[in-house]
């Protein structure tokens, strides 16, 4: 089986899955509970404005007020402005915004207005949301809307028409530019997404009047109401993933709930007819991730510490400022030189390692610390093995060449909440550190706090601890126990609470 889509529907969420020869390669997921906002268009009004960053936050009616930097603002585009072409840049194509659809094409700002003289509280303004919420930051925005449809990208008052990079034929990016300066509505720029090479002009043109009418309902809206409000939702994730990833490369797109299923197929049947007979309903008892083993690799995509093939093993550690991803041999020892092992462990890391960054989705700042290689052409050879293996991803990413100390650092576009973000939370008991102090270290910081209450006029002490931290105290540490009670000159109680944490405990002077 080539390349197939497998939705998990439950009353609670929606979960998506890519694979590719039963690899998972994508994997999303929208709780009810915690919606995914992306691409959702607000009429907000702008609640505070800061000049030292040049950004604004706007309240668009979420908990957490939405960012936007004056780079997002399209407010001060003028006649010598010109717009970044997709066709010029890397990756704008449509397809390469996560599922989301594109980004949109932005001026060049050569002299751009500070975003004081652009905007000032209270005002109202049409934002759309490119990033959710991650960690404890709001949603980022944009006033760049776009809508996205099924074979264009709709830019109000953009008057641009690109071609997705990813349609490689100049005749047919030609043919398919010269049927949008035929169909296209004035007052707005389009994108050619990649699956419309080949389609028929009146695809085109539907696609054109369907996201007009939608831009028109939301231009109403935001004329009928008050900051701030929702003027356009964007489809459900079924729906989205049906709409940016079920190409033609698709092989099978199965779904386990017979609601959800009707409802694509209709969707399919409508937009893309010869495709339909490749949506399938899952309706066997075994739930639908087990029988793909899919829950199998979300958990491995979870873990730290993931196995390669070979007996090696990565280690992936988050850490508030990057993630840092170490490489070790393990049980590989290799059957020729120490060199030669060291580059194979290396190369096989490099797979797992671009897969498990595309797969949980991890951005920001990624260094990862390959075993040391003494030949520079072995660590060229790690480096152009790790560009290559992330040259299918769809976020920005940035790699620079292996270091002398055998680092390789990774810039990469943080596009949504990572997978450990979403499916997770930090540690209650160790706070999120990943440890927590040994029973020793905490029996010792006792005697200190005991120490410091100095000769006590009372005769006895009450200790509550954690049972762990108890037994310490009654076994190994009872002839240190015993000589506090003659140093403080006080009688020690020691009593056993199942309540308290590892590293909690209560003293009571009596």
């Amino acid at each position: 089986m080539g390349r197939e889509i497998a939705i998990n529907v439950t009353r609670e969420e929606t979960r998506v899955a890519v694979l590719d020869n039963n690899q998972l390669t994508d994997f999303f997921v929208d709780r009810a509970k915690r919606k995914d906002f992306v691409g959702n268009i607000y009429k907000g009004r702008v609640a505070k404005v800061l000049p030292g960053m040049q950004a604004a936050f706007i309240d668009i009616g979420m908990d957490k007020a939405a960012f936007v930097h004056v780079s997002d603002l399209s407010l001060d585009i003028e006649p010598g402005d010109t717009l970044v072409d997709p066709d010029d840049g890397e990756k704008d194509e449509a397809e390469d915004k996560d599922e989301k659809g594109p980004e949109m094409p932005r001026a060049r700002r050569q002299s751009s207005k500070p975003i004081e003289q652009l905007l000032h509280e209270g005002q109202e303004i049409v934002v759309q949301i490119s990033k959710g919420p991650i960690g404890t930051k709001g949603p980022r925005v944009t006033s760049y809307v776009s809508l996205p449809g099924r074979y264009l990208v709709f830019m109000p008052g953009v008057e641009h028409i690109g071609v997705s990079r990813r349609i490689p034929r100049d005749e047919e990016r030609a043919r398919l530019k010269e049927i949008m300066r035929r169909v296209r509505k004035p007052g707005g720029g389009y994108i050619v997404r990649t699956v419309s090479e080949g389609v028929k002009e009146e695809d085109l043109q539907s696609d054109v009047e369907f996201l007009h009418v939608l831009w028109q309902e939301m231009v109403k809206k935001r004329d009928s109401q008050s900051a701030p409000s929702l003027l356009h939702s964007d489809l459900s994730l079924s729906f989205r993933v049906v709409r940016d990833l079920f190409t033609k490369k698709v092989d099978r797109l199965i779904i386990d709930s017979r609601r959800e299923y009707e409802a694509v197929k209709d969707f399919v049947h409508r937009f893309m007819p010869d495709q339909a007979s490749r949506v399938q309903f899952y309706d066997k008892e075994e739930n639908l991730f087990d029988h793909l083993g899919i829950e199998m690799e979300v958990a491995r995509a979870l873990n730290r510490k993931v196995w390669l093939k070979s007996g090696g093993h990565i280690v992936i550690d988050h850490t508030e400022a990057m993630t840092v991803i170490d490489v070790n041999t393990g049980r590989f020892v290799g059957k020729r030189d120490q060199e030669e092992t060291i580059l194979k462990n290396n190369l096989e890391a490099v797979r797992e390692i671009a897969h498990q960054i595309k797969l949980r989705g991890i951005g920001g700042i990624i260094i990862c610390d390959f075993i040391d290689m003494e030949r520079e052409k072995n660590r060229e050879r790690v480096y152009q093995a790790l560009v290559d293996a992330m040259s299918s991803d769809k976020a920005r990413t940035r790699i620079s060449r292996i270091s002398d100390l055998g680092l390789i650092e990774i810039s990469r576009e943080r596009v949504r909440e990572d997978l450990l973000r979403t499916l997770s939370e930090p540690c209650a008991y160790c706070e999120g550190r990943g440890y927590t102090k040994s029973a020793t270290t905490v029996v010792y910081e006792i005697f200190r706090e005991i120490r410091r209450l100095g000769k006590s006029e009372s005769q006895k002490i009450v200790l509550g601890a954690h049972p762990e931290v108890t037994a310490l105290l009654y076994d190994e540490e009872r002839q240190g126990l015993e000589a506090l009670e003659r140093e403080v000159n006080a009688r020690i109680i020691v009593k056993e609470d199942q309540t308290l944490h590892l590293e909690q405990y209560d003293l009571l002077v009596l």
